[in-house]
């Protein structure tokens, strides 16, 4: 699994992104931004953060549009 969510229980924009991969098939570890210090002190104002193999894909407001544009940069085909 190369993807990785940081999104937060009480973000609405999380709850959008986890909707928007879903819809696209995309199979992802969600962590949880605030029960670790790491990724609190790292994330915690730019929720949700989509990783993929450890590096920054997008975060912040995630649309159908920005979405589907960087997954088609790192070459991923299930639309």
């Amino acid at each position: 699994m190369d993807y990785t969510l940081i999104s937060r229980r009480t973000c609405h924009l999380c709850q959008e992104a986890e909707a928007l991969l879903a819809e696209r098939g995309v199979v992802y570890r969600r962590l949880e931004v605030d029960e670790d210090a790491e990724l609190k002190q790292q994330y915690t104002f730019r929720v949700p953060v989509l990783l993929k193999a450890g590096k920054v894909l997008l975060e912040g407001k995630f649309t159908p549009e920005r979405l589907d544009k960087k997954l088609q940069e790192v070459g991923w085909t299930q639309f």
